[in-house]
């Protein structure tokens, strides 16, 4: 007996999805769609601060581009510094590429030139690229001139980082999607009492999503208190 085989869109993690992006600046979104299914020819560059939700848009279109029938890879250039030529190679024949985290690889010149090489093959074959990084690509510290060029010519999407009520509406959205009783009280503790990285807030959750489900209780705040103090 076959086995059925999963969405690719699979592949990439559940809360991460375009709909699910909490503060997006107006028509960003249906930007990203349109180049994530092939409505636009335009390539996108994400710029932000961290936790402003740049990796998630990032596998958020790799998960729209599956879902439209195209081929996608996704890349934290952090993972591929030093070797960047032979995992670029390897992402070839793809229809949407995102790259993810341009800092890593900024002011190292053999990269800069792989990526300047990619760019134009991409170019050259349609395929539509993504790229994040903290700044502008003026800003970046690029040696490779004509690669900076290349980037500043992509449109561009500027992300701003989340207040506190953005981070709340963050942890209540995964919340409802898992089906996790999440009291408002205890998201203004954990807003307050652990740090406010949205990143490490998001692995929290995780974390307290498995201890609640094997204690059987909701995520109150005596239970946090319990729970992070046993950490």
């Amino acid at each position: 007996m076959s086995v059925p085989q999963l969405p690719l869109a699979l592949r990439y993690p559940p809360d991460q999805r375009l709909e699910s992006f909490i503060g997006a600046p107006d028509g960003a979104l249906a930007q990203l769609r349109a180049a994530a299914t092939g409505g636009s020819r335009d390539w996108v560059y994400l710029v932000g601060p961290a936790g402003s939700g740049k990796t998630h848009l990032a596998l958020a279109v790799c998960a729209a581009a599956e879902q439209a029938g195209r081929g996608s890879a996704y890349l934290p250039l952090l993972a591929a510094s030093g070797r960047l030529r032979d995992a670029l190679e390897a992402l070839e024949g793809r229809d949407v590429v995102a790259l993810d985290g341009l800092d890593a690889i900024a002011g190292q010149r053999e990269d800069e030139v792989a990526l300047f090489d990619f760019h134009n093959r991409a170019r050259a074959a349609g395929v539509t690229l993504l790229y994040t990084a903290t700044a502008a690509p003026d800003a970046l510290g690029l040696v490779l001139p004509d690669l900076r060029s290349r980037l500043s010519q992509c449109g561009r999407i500027v992300l701003d980082a989340l207040d506190d009520d953005g981070r709340g509406a963050v942890l209540r959205e995964r919340a409802i999607r898992r089906g996790l009783a999440l009291d408002e009280a205890a998201i203004d503790w954990l807003l307050t009492r652990t740090g406010r990285d949205l990143g490490g807030l998001v692995v929290l959750l995780d974390r307290l999503d498995r201890e609640s489900l094997a204690a059987k209780r909701r995520i109150t705040v005596p239970f946090l208190r319990k729970v992070l103090d046993a950490s």
